[in-house]
């Protein structure tokens, strides 16, 4: 059903006890996309991954790891090129800062040659989101790859601007605008919203992406909680949950993979038509943020990108 595609690294997590000459680090599997394709895999859907994974012993544990959630791996490719790595450092707000060490490395170093001529005709929705659209090779296999493939099934995306990797936001705002006039559905979070078109542009940002067509648009606030609108003009505006935050790591793309549940299972992924998919059916737009919201605050309640499966949602939800 789900094709997600590009970033895969390890997250690093600083102890926070350490003294100022010395660092202690934890870590565990990551990657904006990478993420989206277990939480969907978690959320009971088959769900497919395509990138390079190291044979480094990074790339073994990740290899791992996404055997043990049943992530369909038949669409990466192995490779020599070390993993990237994702140096992560919790603020007291529990918010994340990061540092990334991508030089040549594996996820980022997709070409045209590592795509398929083909995808399996069962993948209905295409993900794509954060460094690896923007990387000069793999942003533009990528890039390549959502106009090809939005003649077929639906794109997802997800901007996730990490300015540490490619500071100069005009590549940002290229990819974005290259790949949001194909996508179905967008979600940023606020702090994207602002960096792509200014501080107090949200519900401007839903409506320009709907303006390029996409159906169903989404920001996510942290703990103010998410605003959506789809193509009907239906505009929701919801408080995040309370809860003890022990860190944000995925909390984002839970709330992406939660998303693209909930548009799948009420069977809201419609046909192709003049190269853009159609929102099939009434979509209760308030119910799809509210599951997304408590999907994502069960991730902040973990350490690491630990997402929720389904019974978690549901037991959450009541």
């Amino acid at each position: 059903m789900f094709l997600s595609c590009g970033d895969a690294l390890f997250d690093l997590f600083v102890d926070s006890k350490t003294g100022e000459n010395s660092v202690a680090l934890s870590g565990g599997v990551g990657g904006s996309p990478l993420n989206v394709a277990i939480g969907l895999c978690r959320l009971g859907h088959h769900s497919r991954f395509l990138t390079k994974v190291s044979s480094d012993p990074f790339g073994q544990r990740m290899a791992r790891h996404l055997q043990e959630n049943k992530l369909d791996t038949s669409l990466c490719i192995n490779t020599d090129q070390n993993t990237t790595l994702a140096i992560v450092e919790k603020n007291t707000d529990g918010s994340a800062k990061y540092v990334f060490y991508l030089d040549n490395t594996a996820d980022a170093s997709i070409t045209h040659d590592d795509i398929p001529a083909k995808l399996p005709d069962d993948i209905k929705c295409l993900h794509v989101g954060s460094y690896s659209t923007v990387l000069p090779k793999t942003g533009a296999a990528l890039q390549q790859l959502v106009k090809r493939e939005a003649q077929h099934r639906a794109i997802s995306y997800d901007p996730n601007l990490r300015l540490m990797v490619q500071p100069d936001l005009s590549v940002w705002k290229a990819a974005f605008d290259h790949i949001t006039q194909h996508a179905f559905v967008v979600k940023a979070s606020d702090e994207d919203v602002d960096a792509l078109m200014g501080k107090g542009q949200h519900k401007a940002f839903l409506e320009h992406c709907l303006e390029q067509g996409a159906k169903a648009a989404f920001i996510t606030r942290g703990p103010d909680g998410a605003m959506a609108m789809d193509a009907s003009g239906q505009f929701v505006d919801m408080p995040g949950v309370n809860i003890t935050v022990e860190d944000t790591v995925g909390a984002g793309d839970t709330f992406q993979a939660s998303i693209l549940h909930w548009l799948a299972v009420n069977q809201h992924v419609g046909p192709v038509e003049n190269g853009r998919t159609v929102l099939s059916g009434s979509l209760n737009l308030s119910g799809c943020v509210q599951f997304a919201l408590q999907a994502a605050a069960i991730t902040c309640t973990r350490r690491g990108a630990d997402l929720p499966t389904l019974a978690d949602v549901e037991t959450a939800l009541g």
